[in-house]
């Protein structure tokens, strides 16, 4: 009774499923790209990035800053001459001083280093796209794979669902033949102990696919984390048409990992030749215009004078020795050979990783053929040893394997299926092409 309402549950769960539109693949990750937390603080990386991409950021253009101040001061001045006569004592004279200015400062040539930095910065705009890719590559990567395995649980669930239904039938053959003496009573607690062992399996089945619908909820940002999914696939769909030449073609051309080296190199560069700008001069120019205003107190010839007007300048200067120079130079060389080699290695660790996941691919289709065919003979063979159990021909256990070997078949090639496409969903990741899960 137990194990009929947990059927009863599901079957329900099901009928709940059909009230809502299916999910695709396609949706799913169109879903979690819009929704999904981590890709939009990605994306909002990406934005400060090209925010900070612009020519005052780099020092290209000028500064202009508005100032204003006051200041004054009291004093208590005795004066004594040197010949005779009186001294002159003076109490809380007052000066004042009002300026107000407009300021202009700007650096017209530094060694190229101004525009090296503006460089550096359109990189950095450039390699925040890059990091956003990689950062949706991935998703779809983790996304895919998980679509595929919460299919690949509700498949294994409709096995064991067959498997409960297989050993309850033999339950009542063997009820049935009990009640007229044609099975012992041995027979009868085997053919329930299996029932049961079989409903077990099922009910735990039950808890892997609800962590799986959580995990594809979380991934697409659903509110509901135990919300009912229905997915428009009921198989998993294995690409077999994968060419090797193709992809590594595709990786070498696209690979993200692999174009964030390239970028990181150039950067590396740009940090050299930045250093090195500091051998050339600077020029510097710098202008203003203010108002000036002076009181002064009874003691002064000049009881206020104004003063309105522009001043300019220009500074030609040159870094002759700071004493970092040469430690600069020989650390930021030594940056741009670790970029490089940074690249190679990169280069290398993909073709390592793509020649792994093709072999494991080719294998996994090769046994996954195989198993179509153990599939076929486990279902021919349990068929058989069904009819000559009903005829008594049969013992439970010889029946039980052949359930068993059937079970383990429809087992073998669900998983076969599922690592040959967690396969092709890596080998489509490295060459650059999943996004082609979107079309």
């Amino acid at each position: 009774m137990r194990t009929l309402s947990f059927i009863t549950l599901w079957l329900g769960l099901s009928l709940a499923v059909q009230g809502q539109e299916p999910y695709s693949l396609k949706s799913c990750i169109e879903t979690g790209l819009e929704q999904n937390y981590s890709l939009r603080i990605v994306r909002n990386e990406e934005q400060m990035a090209r925010n900070n991409a612009t020519r005052g950021n780099a020092g290209m253009l000028p500064t202009l800053d508005l100032t204003a101040g006051y200041s004054g001061n009291v004093d208590n001045t005795k004066s004594i001459p040197r010949t005779e006569g009186a001294t002159e004592h003076n109490t809380g004279l007052y000066a004042g001083n009002v300026n107000v200015g407009i300021d202009l400062n700007w650096t017209i040539f530094d060694g190229f280093s101004i525009i090296t930095e503006y460089q550096i910065l359109k990189e950095l705009e450039k390699q925040g796209e890059t990091l956003t890719r990689i950062a949706i590559e991935d998703y779809i990567a983790q996304l895919s794979s998980e679509y595929y395995n919460y299919i690949q649980q509700e498949i294994r669930l409709k096995n064991f669902l067959y498997a409960v239904s297989l050993s309850k039938e033999r339950l009542r053959i063997v009820e049935e033949r009990y009640q007229i003496g044609n099975f012992s009573r041995l027979d009868l607690l085997q053919a329930r102990v299996d029932f049961n062992a079989d409903s077990a399996q099922y009910m735990k089945q039950q808890e892997t696919l609800h962590s799986s619908r959580i995990r594809l909820n979380e991934l697409m940002a659903i509110a509901d984390m135990s919300n009912p999914i229905a997915v428009v696939d009921t198989v998993i769909d294995v690409n077999t048409m994968l060419v090797f030449e193709e992809l590594w073609t595709s990786t070498l051309q696209t690979n993200a990992s692999l174009l964030k080296a390239e970028q990181d190199k150039t950067i590396a560069n740009l940090d050299l030749k930045k250093v090195f700008s500091r051998n050339y001069p600077y020029v510097r120019l710098n202008a203003g215009y203010g108002y000036t205003l002076n009181t002064y107190d009874r003691t002064n010839t000049t009881r206020r004078r104004n003063n309105l007007g522009a001043n300019f300048g220009i500074t030609l200067g040159f870094n002759i020795y700071d004493g970092n120079r040469r430690r600069e130079i020989r650390n930021a060389r030594i940056a741009a050979q670790n970029a490089e080699l940074q690249q190679k290695d990169i280069v290398q660790s993909l073709r390592a990783d793509i020649s792994n996941l093709w072999q494991a691919y080719k294998n996994n289709i090769e046994v996954l053929n195989l198993e179509r065919e153990n599939l076929t003979a486990a279902k021919e063979n349990y068929l058989i040893a069904r009819e000559r159990y009903i005829l008594g021909n049969l013992s439970g256990i010889e029946l039980r394997e052949a359930q068993k070997s059937l079970l383990d078949a429809e087992e073998r090639i669900l998983t076969a299926e599922y690592d040959t496409k967690l396969c092709e969903i890596s080998l489509l990741q490295i060459s650059g092409k999943i996004t082609d899960y979107l079309l």
